[in-house]
C-alpha cells in the first residue's frame, strides 16, 4: 500500500509539472548522445522516446482536442520516418523525419510560451517551462539544420572532417551555441541558406531571452503592487 501511494504521488507530481519531465528528458538526451555515437538504432530510439515525452508534455500543457490532432498530425509522420531511418541509410528519410520533428518542436515551444504568458502567477512548472522552451527551440533548429545539409550539401563545415556532412551532435551543439549567443561552436555555416537559418536562430534566442525577462519582471512588479494595495486596504 505504501509503495502504491508513493507511486501515485510521483505520477500526480509528474502531471502537475510536465515541463520538468520534458526538460530532464532533453538534458538526459544531451548526455546520452555521445555514448551512442552515430548509430542509427541508438539515435532513433532516443528520438522516438523524446517525441513521446514531447507529445505528453504538450497535451498536459494544453488539453484540447485541437492540440491532440495537431500532435498526431506532426508526431505520427516523425515516428514513421524515424523508423524508416532504421531500415535505410537514404538521406531522404532523415530529411523528412527531421523536417516533421522541427515543426513539432517549434509547435511545442510556442505552446509552452503561450502557456507561460497566459498565467498571471509564476508557478514552479512555468519556471521549468522557461528552460524547456529553450531546449525545444535548440532541438527544432538542429533538425532544421539536418534538413538544410541534405537539401544543400556542404552547408556546414568544421575544424574536423571539413568536407563531410555534420553529425547530429555537431548540429545540436551549433544550435545551442547560436541560440544562447555564446558563439563557441567550431561548426560554421558556409552556404547562404544555412547562414540565413543561423541568423534567424540568433534573433530568436535574443528575442526569447528579452521576452522571458520582461515577462518575469512584469509579473514580479504586478505582484508587488498587488501586495502593497492589500496592505493599504488593511490600514
Amino acid at each position: 500500500m505504501a509503495e502504491a501511494a508513493r507511486s501515485s504521488r510521483l505520477i500526480d507530481r509528474a502531471r502537475r509539472q510536465p515541463s520538468a519531465i520534458l526538460l530532464a528528458t532533453q538534458l538526459l538526451g544531451v548526455l546520452i548522445y555521445p555514448y551512442l555515437g552515430e548509430s542509427r538504432a541508438g539515435t532513433s530510439a532516443v528520438s522516438l522516446f523524446g517525441l513521446l515525452v514531447l507529445a505528453l508534455a504538450v497535451w498536459s500543457v494544453e488539453k484540447t482536442s485541437w492540440t491532440v490532432w495537431v500532435s498526431i498530425a506532426l508526431g505520427a509522420p516523425s515516428v514513421v520516418f524515424t523508423l524508416c531511418q532504421l531500415m535505410s541509410e537514404a538521406a531522404v528519410w532523415r530529411a523528412w523525419g527531421s523536417g516533421f520533428e522541427a515543426v513539432f518542436y517549434f509547435y511545442a515551444a510556442f505552446s509552452l510560451i503561450a502557456y507561460m504568458l497566459a498565467d498571471r502567477d509564476i508557478t514552479r512548472d512555468e519556471l521549468f517551462a522557461v528552460g524547456t522552451t529553450f531546449t525545444l527551440l535548440a532541438w527544432a533548429f538542429a533538425h532544421l539544420y539536418v534538413v538544410t545539409q541534405v537539401i544543400w550539401p556542404g552547408s556546414f563545415t568544421a575544424a574536423v572532417n571539413a568536407d563531410e556532412p555534420r553529425t547530429w551532435m555537431e548540429l545540436l551543439f551549433l544550435s545551442f551555441t547560436t541560440l544562447s549567443s555564446t558563439g563557441l561552436s567550431d561548426v560554421v555555416p558556409v552556404l547562404p541558406h544555412a547562414r540565413s537559418f543561423v541568423m534567424i536562430e540568433q534573433v530568436a534566442g535574443l528575442a526569447y531571452v528579452a521576452m522571458i525577462v520582461s515577462w518575469m519582471v512584469g509579473l514580479t512588479v504586478a505582484r508587488a503592487r498587488a501586495r502593497e494595495g492589500s496592505v493599504d486596504k488593511l490600514n
